[in-house]
């Protein structure tokens, strides 16, 4: 699957958010940002999280990335849709896991809660991790 990122953040991500895609593009993945872009914008974190997830839910994106304060609130709206198993992670570990036993597609990250260099190291080992199926598969069914 080619490597296209869907990517949002509130206005309480925005600086971590320019961070993670500036990242995204130099590992080589395209990337279509839902916004906030403006530096006085403000953004109700669940219609970010929804475009974000539905691109993702429809398949135009292989994964998601959102960012608002703490990273909760955009992981419990873009769990609303059908498919998506967003992980608000505030570690390497969690980010990793979530990948291997949850097959995790939407990656929360809270810019007030992990620094940027934190924030960059859970992206990367998101990324790199693959789900593990076998025993996980059926429990990642029962989500569905």
């Amino acid at each position: 699957m080619k490597l296209i990122m869907a990517l949002g953040a509130d206005h309480a991500g925005r600086e971590l958010k320019k961070a993670v895609k500036a990242r995204l593009e130099e590992l080589g993945w395209a990337v279509v940002d839902f916004g906030v872009a403006d530096e006085v914008e403000k953004a109700d974190y669940p219609t970010v999280a929804d475009a974000v997830a539905q691109a993702v839910e429809d398949g135009r994106c292989r994964f998601g990335t959102l960012v608002c304060g703490t990273g909760v609130g955009m992981a419990m709206a873009a769990n609303r849709r059908r498919g998506v198993r967003a992980a608000n992670c505030t570690s390497e570990y969690m980010a990793r896991l979530s990948r291997a036993h949850n097959d995790a597609n939407v990656l929360t990250l809270g810019e007030r809660v992990v620094g940027t260099g934190l924030a960059l190291s859970i992206l990367e080992a998101f990324l790199a991790a693959e789900f593990e199926g076998g025993r996980h598969q059926r429990r990642v069914e029962l989500m569905s």
